[in-house]
């Protein structure tokens, strides 16, 4: 997580844990999970990173390209929430949304060090699908872990010419823990979850470089480039 994230996530944890503590002696929300369905929402923030795997290509005139993700910009996220209860510790959680994050992917000339960047920017439509299992409520505190799947579809503008292309679609795999907090007028959650994605987003197949040939030697530099994301969100309900 970012550092900067960490001070003000620090702050407002503390303070609804704090309000939580304090009010051990009145049960908050006695019946708040004896519900069927109820909804929410949720703010946060992630990371969105790359893993590339390099095949050694050298071109023609023997340059070798290695690329690495340098920069990663925090993102943002908003999503909205419907949990479905299924047993005494198991829900069942679908939460879709927006994803909003960008990264830089720097390309390094092995021959004579010369230097490419990329920036990469997404706005994501993503729908995610948890099962959520819960601990045994201790006062106004549930802890929980999560584990899923997430669809993933970007909606930002690709544009032509670029060093590298990636697909609009992907499938994630997630796991994740968090906290219900239960303070008197709602529940406060907050959550981590670990992304791991399931396909090949790199596109080999380039049309829009049949002007511009010299920019494919980038796209062969790479077998596949794969996507991770790490979310910090706090939920609402």
């Amino acid at each position: 997580m970012p550092r900067f994230y960490i001070l003000p996530v620090i702050v407002v944890l503390s303070s609804f844990i704090a309000v939580a503590q304090d009010n051990d002696k009145v049960l908050n929300r006695p019946y708040a999970d004896m519900k069927r369905l109820h909804y929410g929402f949720s703010v946060g923030f992630q990371n969105q990173n790359l893993w590339l795997t390099h095949n050694g290509y050298v071109t023609d005139n023997g340059e070798a390209w290695f690329a690495d993700v340098t920069g990663l910009q925090p993102g943002f996220c908003v999503n909205i929430l419907g949990d479905l209860r299924l047993a005494e510790h198991f829900n069942l959680r679908v939460s879709p949304g927006m994803y909003f994050g960008s990264k830089t992917v720097t390309f390094r000339d092995a021959t004579n060090g010369t230097i490419e960047k990329q920036n990469i920017k997404n706005s994501s439509v993503v729908v995610p699908v948890d099962l959520k299992m819960s601990a045994t409520r201790y006062h106004n505190m549930r802890p929980y872990v999560t584990a899923g799947v997430m669809a993933s579809f970007d909606v930002s503008k690709k544009k032509e010419g670029e060093l590298l292309q990636l697909s609009n679609t992907d499938l994630y795999l997630t796991v994740g823990f968090g906290l219900d907090v239960y303070v008197p007028f709602f529940k406060f959650i907050p959550e981590v979850k670990f992304c791991f994605g399931l396909r090949n987003l790199l596109e080999k197949d380039r049309p829009d470089l049949a002007e511009d040939p010299e920019k494919l030697k980038f796209t062969q530099s790479l077998d596949k480039a794969v996507s991770n994301m790490v979310v910090f969100t706090f939920y609402f309900e």
